[in-house]
Protein backbone atom coordinates (compact mmCIF):
# COMPACT_ATOMS: atom_id res chain seq x y z
CA UNK A 1 0.00 0.00 0.00
CA UNK A 2 1.56 3.45 -1.27
CA UNK A 3 -0.36 6.65 -2.00
CA UNK A 4 1.58 8.05 -4.58
CA UNK A 5 -0.28 11.74 -4.96
CA UNK A 6 -2.58 13.47 -2.79
CA UNK A 7 -4.31 16.73 -3.79
CA UNK A 8 -6.69 18.55 -1.63
CA UNK A 9 -8.72 21.70 -2.55
CA UNK A 10 -11.26 23.67 0.04
CA UNK A 11 -10.23 21.67 3.19
CA UNK A 12 -10.13 23.39 6.44
CA UNK A 13 -7.26 26.06 5.70
CA UNK A 14 -6.24 24.45 2.71
CA UNK A 15 -7.24 26.14 -0.58
CA UNK A 16 -5.18 23.75 -2.91
CA UNK A 17 -2.64 21.36 -2.06
CA UNK A 18 -1.20 18.81 -4.23
CA UNK A 19 1.30 16.26 -2.46
CA UNK A 20 3.68 13.46 -3.89
CA UNK A 21 4.70 11.42 -1.13
CA UNK A 22 7.72 8.87 -0.80
CA UNK A 23 7.81 5.02 -0.35
CA UNK A 24 8.75 5.66 3.24
CA UNK A 25 8.80 8.49 5.86
CA UNK A 26 7.62 11.91 4.83
CA UNK A 27 8.11 14.61 7.49
CA UNK A 28 5.65 17.22 7.11
CA UNK A 29 6.87 20.59 9.09
CA UNK A 30 5.47 23.89 9.41
CA UNK A 31 4.59 26.36 12.31
CA UNK A 32 1.62 25.42 13.87
CA UNK A 33 -1.75 26.54 12.72
CA UNK A 34 -0.51 25.93 8.90
CA UNK A 35 -2.26 22.87 7.86
CA UNK A 36 -0.34 19.86 8.96
CA UNK A 37 -2.67 18.20 10.74
CA UNK A 38 -5.36 18.67 8.11
CA UNK A 39 -3.25 17.25 5.71
CA UNK A 40 -3.10 13.85 8.15
CA UNK A 41 -7.35 14.23 8.79
CA UNK A 42 -7.55 14.47 5.52
CA UNK A 43 -5.98 10.88 4.52
CA UNK A 44 -7.32 9.35 7.46
CA UNK A 45 -10.44 10.11 6.01
CA UNK A 46 -10.02 7.72 2.84
CA UNK A 47 -9.58 4.93 5.68
CA UNK A 48 -13.96 5.30 5.31
CA UNK A 49 -13.67 5.97 9.29
CA UNK A 50 -14.61 10.10 10.55
CA UNK A 51 -12.55 12.37 11.91
CA UNK A 52 -9.79 11.40 14.17
CA UNK A 53 -10.58 14.72 15.80
CA UNK A 54 -14.43 14.45 16.27
CA UNK A 55 -15.22 17.34 13.85
CA UNK A 56 -18.39 17.52 12.21
CA UNK A 57 -18.37 17.39 7.95
CA UNK A 58 -19.28 21.19 7.85
CA UNK A 59 -15.98 22.11 9.70
CA UNK A 60 -13.67 20.36 6.95
CA UNK A 61 -14.71 22.65 4.07
CA UNK A 62 -12.91 26.25 4.09
CA UNK A 63 -14.80 28.99 5.06
CA UNK A 64 -17.06 30.49 2.90
CA UNK A 65 -16.72 27.84 0.24
CA UNK A 66 -19.87 24.87 -0.39
CA UNK A 67 -17.62 21.87 -1.18
CA UNK A 68 -14.30 20.71 0.17
CA UNK A 69 -12.66 18.30 -2.92
CA UNK A 70 -9.96 14.94 -1.83
CA UNK A 71 -8.33 12.87 -4.00
CA UNK A 72 -5.56 10.08 -3.63
CA UNK A 73 -3.78 7.88 -6.13
CA UNK A 74 -2.08 5.07 -4.48
CA UNK A 75 -0.78 1.13 -5.49
CA UNK A 76 -2.37 -1.68 -4.11
CA UNK A 77 -3.45 -4.99 -5.11
CA UNK A 78 -0.32 -4.65 -7.69
CA UNK A 79 -2.15 -2.00 -9.68
CA UNK A 80 -2.64 1.81 -9.69
CA UNK A 81 -5.99 3.16 -7.72
CA UNK A 82 -7.93 6.44 -6.72
CA UNK A 83 -10.41 7.01 -4.28
CA UNK A 84 -12.04 10.83 -4.31
CA UNK A 85 -14.45 12.62 -1.27
CA UNK A 86 -16.70 15.74 -2.26
CA UNK A 87 -18.06 16.86 1.69
CA UNK A 88 -20.23 19.37 1.88
CA UNK A 89 -23.56 20.64 0.46
CA UNK A 90 -22.93 17.86 -2.89
CA UNK A 91 -21.08 15.26 -0.83
CA UNK A 92 -19.70 12.23 -3.19
CA UNK A 93 -17.25 9.44 -2.65
CA UNK A 94 -15.62 7.75 -5.86
CA UNK A 95 -13.37 4.39 -5.85
CA UNK A 96 -11.64 3.90 -9.61
CA UNK A 97 -13.99 6.68 -10.57
CA UNK A 98 -17.18 4.06 -9.79
CA UNK A 99 -19.34 6.71 -7.65
CA UNK A 100 -20.46 4.68 -4.09
CA UNK A 101 -23.32 4.85 -1.61
CA UNK A 102 -21.04 6.14 1.30
CA UNK A 103 -18.04 7.08 2.77
CA UNK A 104 -18.23 3.88 4.93
CA UNK A 105 -17.45 2.08 1.66
CA UNK A 106 -14.01 3.06 1.55
CA UNK A 107 -13.21 0.53 4.59
CA UNK A 108 -10.42 -1.92 3.58
CA UNK A 109 -9.89 0.52 -0.04
CA UNK A 110 -6.95 2.23 2.13
CA UNK A 111 -6.04 1.01 5.39
CA UNK A 112 -4.70 3.37 7.70
CA UNK A 113 -3.24 3.74 11.85
CA UNK A 114 -3.21 7.43 13.15
CA UNK A 115 -1.44 8.58 16.57
CA UNK A 116 -1.92 12.50 17.60
CA UNK A 117 -1.98 13.88 20.69
CA UNK A 118 -6.22 13.49 21.55
CA UNK A 119 -5.16 9.44 21.50
CA UNK A 120 -3.69 10.22 24.82
CA UNK A 121 -7.08 9.99 25.78
CA UNK A 122 -7.71 6.77 24.98
CA UNK A 123 -5.54 6.00 28.54
CA UNK A 124 -6.51 9.00 30.19
CA UNK A 125 -10.04 9.71 29.66
CA UNK A 126 -12.96 7.96 30.91
CA UNK A 127 -14.50 4.75 28.76
CA UNK A 128 -16.17 6.50 25.86
CA UNK A 129 -12.72 7.16 24.77
CA UNK A 130 -12.02 3.42 24.91
CA UNK A 131 -15.11 2.37 23.14
CA UNK A 132 -14.65 5.23 20.33
CA UNK A 133 -10.76 2.85 19.93
CA UNK A 134 -12.51 -0.21 19.57
CA UNK A 135 -15.16 1.18 17.16
CA UNK A 136 -13.04 2.46 14.62
CA UNK A 137 -10.36 -0.13 14.92
CA UNK A 138 -12.63 -2.85 14.40
CA UNK A 139 -14.99 -0.86 12.16
CA UNK A 140 -12.18 -0.13 9.38
CA UNK A 141 -11.80 -3.92 9.35
CA UNK A 142 -15.22 -5.43 9.40
CA UNK A 143 -17.72 -3.15 7.82
CA UNK A 144 -20.64 -5.81 9.20
CA UNK A 145 -19.20 -4.02 12.47
CA UNK A 146 -20.63 -0.54 11.97
CA UNK A 147 -24.10 -1.92 10.62
CA UNK A 148 -24.16 -3.60 13.96
CA UNK A 149 -23.34 -1.12 15.69
CA UNK A 150 -25.34 1.89 13.96
CA UNK A 151 -28.36 -0.40 14.59
CA UNK A 152 -27.72 -0.64 18.02
CA UNK A 153 -27.65 3.16 18.48
CA UNK A 154 -30.23 3.62 16.70
CA UNK A 155 -32.04 0.91 19.01
CA UNK A 156 -30.95 2.44 21.96
CA UNK A 157 -32.13 6.43 21.24
CA UNK A 158 -35.40 4.66 20.81
CA UNK A 159 -35.53 2.61 24.33
CA UNK A 160 -34.31 5.26 25.66
CA UNK A 161 -37.30 7.27 24.45
CA UNK A 162 -39.44 4.76 25.52
CA UNK A 163 -38.12 4.38 28.98
CA UNK A 164 -38.63 8.19 29.59
CA UNK A 165 -42.50 8.34 28.23
CA UNK A 166 -43.22 4.78 29.81
CA UNK A 167 -43.05 6.59 33.37
CA UNK A 168 -46.19 8.57 32.55
CA UNK A 169 -47.96 5.84 29.97
CA UNK A 170 -47.53 2.77 31.68
CA UNK A 171 -50.01 1.32 28.32
CA UNK A 172 -46.52 1.73 26.38
CA UNK A 173 -44.54 -1.44 28.41
CA UNK A 174 -45.55 -4.25 26.68
CA UNK A 175 -43.54 -1.99 23.22
CA UNK A 176 -40.22 -2.12 25.65
CA UNK A 177 -39.91 -6.08 24.48
CA UNK A 178 -39.43 -5.17 21.17
CA UNK A 179 -36.48 -2.50 21.56
CA UNK A 180 -35.01 -5.42 24.07
CA UNK A 181 -34.67 -7.52 21.33
CA UNK A 182 -33.55 -5.73 18.82
CA UNK A 183 -30.76 -3.78 21.61
CA UNK A 184 -30.03 -8.07 22.08
CA UNK A 185 -29.52 -8.85 18.38
CA UNK A 186 -27.13 -6.06 17.35
CA UNK A 187 -25.76 -6.01 20.74
CA UNK A 188 -24.82 -9.27 21.13
CA UNK A 189 -22.49 -9.31 17.92
CA UNK A 190 -20.86 -6.20 18.69
CA UNK A 191 -19.71 -7.53 22.12
CA UNK A 192 -18.36 -10.93 20.20
CA UNK A 193 -16.33 -8.86 17.37
CA UNK A 194 -14.88 -6.74 20.19
CA UNK A 195 -13.92 -9.77 22.40
CA UNK A 196 -12.17 -11.47 19.20
CA UNK A 197 -10.43 -8.02 18.74
CA UNK A 198 -9.49 -7.09 22.03
CA UNK A 199 -7.88 -10.70 22.60
CA UNK A 200 -6.07 -10.39 19.56
CA UNK A 201 -4.57 -6.69 20.38
CA UNK A 202 -3.88 -7.00 24.00
CA UNK A 203 -1.90 -9.87 23.41
CA UNK A 204 0.16 -8.21 20.36
CA UNK A 205 0.06 -4.90 22.38
CA UNK A 206 1.71 -6.90 25.22
CA UNK A 207 4.62 -8.15 23.20
CA UNK A 208 5.15 -4.29 21.67
CA UNK A 209 5.22 -2.84 25.57
CA UNK A 210 7.84 -5.16 26.72
CA UNK A 211 10.01 -3.90 24.12
CA UNK A 212 9.20 -0.08 24.77
CA UNK A 213 10.18 -0.67 28.26
CA UNK A 214 12.98 -2.97 27.63
CA UNK A 215 11.12 -5.98 29.46
CA UNK A 216 10.41 -3.38 32.99
CA UNK A 217 6.77 -3.64 32.64
CA UNK A 218 3.59 -5.86 31.87
CA UNK A 219 0.85 -4.26 30.00
CA UNK A 220 -2.49 -6.24 29.97
CA UNK A 221 -5.65 -4.97 28.13
CA UNK A 222 -9.43 -6.96 28.71
CA UNK A 223 -12.47 -6.41 28.15
CA UNK A 224 -14.55 -4.70 30.82
CA UNK A 225 -18.06 -5.74 29.78
CA UNK A 226 -21.32 -4.35 31.59
CA UNK A 227 -23.41 -7.53 30.89
CA UNK A 228 -23.36 -9.87 34.61
CA UNK A 229 -20.86 -12.72 34.99
CA UNK A 230 -19.04 -11.84 31.49
CA UNK A 231 -17.37 -14.60 30.48
CA UNK A 232 -14.63 -14.04 27.05
CA UNK A 233 -15.05 -17.79 26.53
CA UNK A 234 -18.98 -16.99 25.79
CA UNK A 235 -20.63 -17.46 22.11
CA UNK A 236 -22.98 -15.91 20.29
CA UNK A 237 -26.05 -17.73 21.37
CA UNK A 238 -24.55 -17.18 24.88
CA UNK A 239 -23.87 -13.75 24.81
CA UNK A 240 -27.53 -13.01 23.77
CA UNK A 241 -29.07 -15.21 25.98
CA UNK A 242 -27.15 -13.32 28.91
CA UNK A 243 -27.33 -9.56 27.62
CA UNK A 244 -31.38 -10.24 27.59
CA UNK A 245 -31.55 -11.74 30.91
CA UNK A 246 -29.42 -8.40 32.34
CA UNK A 247 -31.64 -6.21 30.29
CA UNK A 248 -34.69 -7.78 32.19
CA UNK A 249 -32.54 -7.76 35.74
CA UNK A 250 -32.38 -3.85 35.19
CA UNK A 251 -35.78 -3.20 33.69
CA UNK A 252 -37.29 -1.74 36.79
CA UNK A 253 -34.14 0.56 37.30
CA UNK A 254 -34.16 1.36 33.87
CA UNK A 255 -37.52 2.91 33.78
CA UNK A 256 -37.09 4.93 37.01
CA UNK A 257 -33.74 6.43 35.57
CA UNK A 258 -35.23 6.85 32.09
CA UNK A 259 -32.07 5.53 30.46
CA UNK A 260 -30.81 2.15 29.37
CA UNK A 261 -27.99 1.17 32.21
CA UNK A 262 -26.62 -1.99 30.70
CA UNK A 263 -25.60 -2.86 27.43
CA UNK A 264 -22.17 -2.53 24.73
CA UNK A 265 -22.71 1.17 25.48
CA UNK A 266 -21.27 0.84 28.59
CA UNK A 267 -18.75 -1.79 27.90
CA UNK A 268 -14.75 -0.49 28.38
CA UNK A 269 -10.83 -1.85 27.68
CA UNK A 270 -9.28 -2.21 30.78
CA UNK A 271 -5.90 -1.05 30.69
CA UNK A 272 -3.41 -2.26 33.11
CA UNK A 273 0.51 -2.31 33.94
CA UNK A 274 1.97 -4.82 36.40
CA UNK A 275 -1.95 -5.07 37.42
CA UNK A 276 -2.53 -1.41 38.39
CA UNK A 277 -4.86 1.04 36.11
CA UNK A 278 -2.71 2.85 33.69
CA UNK A 279 -4.94 5.37 33.80
CA UNK A 280 -4.92 5.99 37.85
CA UNK A 281 -1.21 4.97 38.34
CA UNK A 282 0.30 5.19 35.36
CA UNK A 283 3.02 7.59 34.35
CA UNK A 284 2.60 10.10 31.44
CA UNK A 285 5.29 8.33 29.88
CA UNK A 286 3.54 5.02 30.73
CA UNK A 287 0.12 6.04 29.39
CA UNK A 288 1.95 7.71 25.93
CA UNK A 289 3.62 4.21 25.63
CA UNK A 290 0.54 1.98 26.30
CA UNK A 291 -1.21 4.36 23.47
CA UNK A 292 1.84 3.77 20.97
CA UNK A 293 1.82 -0.28 21.66
CA UNK A 294 -1.79 -0.16 21.18
CA UNK A 295 -1.23 1.73 18.04
CA UNK A 296 1.27 -0.31 16.79
CA UNK A 297 -0.24 -3.97 17.90
CA UNK A 298 -3.67 -2.48 15.39
CA UNK A 299 -1.13 -1.84 12.53
CA UNK A 300 -0.03 -5.40 13.08
CA UNK A 301 -3.36 -6.53 12.79
CA UNK A 302 -4.69 -4.62 9.71
CA UNK A 303 -2.12 -6.30 7.74
CA UNK A 304 -2.43 -9.60 9.29
CA UNK A 305 -6.26 -9.61 8.47
CA UNK A 306 -6.75 -7.65 5.18
CA UNK A 307 -3.14 -7.93 3.86
CA UNK A 308 -2.43 -4.43 3.01
CA UNK A 309 0.65 -2.85 4.47
CA UNK A 310 -1.49 0.29 6.44
CA UNK A 311 -0.35 4.01 6.27
CA UNK A 312 0.76 5.36 9.19
CA UNK A 313 0.20 8.96 9.86
CA UNK A 314 1.42 10.49 12.91
CA UNK A 315 0.35 13.88 14.05
CA UNK A 316 2.49 15.86 16.60
CA UNK A 317 3.36 13.19 18.54
CA UNK A 318 6.82 12.43 17.95
CA UNK A 319 8.25 15.65 20.15
CA UNK A 320 6.55 14.11 22.83
CA UNK A 321 8.19 10.69 23.12
CA UNK A 322 11.49 10.68 24.51
CA UNK A 323 14.38 9.50 22.42
CA UNK A 324 14.29 6.03 23.17
CA UNK A 325 10.88 6.04 22.97
CA UNK A 326 10.92 7.56 19.29
CA UNK A 327 13.41 5.02 18.63
CA UNK A 328 11.63 2.35 19.05
CA UNK A 329 8.38 3.65 17.25
CA UNK A 330 10.88 4.71 13.76
CA UNK A 331 12.60 1.13 14.29
CA UNK A 332 8.45 -0.43 14.55
CA UNK A 333 7.78 0.83 11.16
CA UNK A 334 9.42 -1.29 8.95
CA UNK A 335 9.10 -1.03 5.32
CA UNK A 336 5.53 0.84 5.82
CA UNK A 337 4.51 4.24 4.67
CA UNK A 338 4.75 7.10 7.43
CA UNK A 339 3.54 10.64 7.19
CA UNK A 340 4.96 12.45 10.16
CA UNK A 341 4.26 16.31 11.36
CA UNK A 342 6.26 18.13 13.34
CA UNK A 343 6.80 21.73 13.89
CA UNK A 344 11.01 21.50 13.61
CA UNK A 345 12.42 19.48 10.21
CA UNK A 346 15.66 18.77 12.50
CA UNK A 347 13.87 16.52 15.09
CA UNK A 348 14.41 13.78 12.78
CA UNK A 349 18.29 14.28 11.68
CA UNK A 350 18.86 10.89 12.51
CA UNK A 351 16.72 9.78 9.91
CA UNK A 352 18.90 7.92 6.63
CA UNK A 353 16.00 8.87 4.32
CA UNK A 354 13.01 9.97 3.69
CA UNK A 355 11.24 13.43 2.15
CA UNK A 356 10.87 16.53 3.92
CA UNK A 357 7.77 19.49 2.86
CA UNK A 358 7.09 22.43 4.61
CA UNK A 359 3.95 23.96 4.62
CA UNK A 360 2.45 27.11 5.40
CA UNK A 361 -0.94 28.50 5.22
CA UNK A 362 -2.17 25.53 3.54
CA UNK A 363 0.01 24.95 1.06
CA UNK A 364 3.31 23.25 0.49
CA UNK A 365 6.59 25.66 -0.02
CA UNK A 366 9.22 23.82 0.38
CA UNK A 367 11.37 20.47 0.20
CA UNK A 368 10.34 17.82 -2.52
CA UNK A 369 6.46 18.51 -3.42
Amino acid sequence: MRIKRIALQNFRNIEQLELRPGEGINLIHGENAQGKTNLIEAVWLFSGMKSFRGARESEMVRFGQENARLTVEFFSEGRDQSASLTLGGKRGVWVNEIKRDAMSDLCGVLPAVVFSPVHLSLVKDGPSERRRFLDTAIGQLLPSYNSALSYYQKALFQRNALLRDVQYHSELLDTLEIWDQNLVRAGAQVMLLRQRYIARIGQAAKEVYEGISKGREEMNVSYQCSVEGYDPDWDLPKLRGELEKTLRAHRAEDIRQGVTSVGIHRDDLAITLGGLSARLYGSQGQQRSCVLALKLAECGIIEESMGKVPVILLDDVMSELDHSRRDYLLNRIGERQVFITCCEEDIFHVLQSGRSFLIENGAIKGGEA
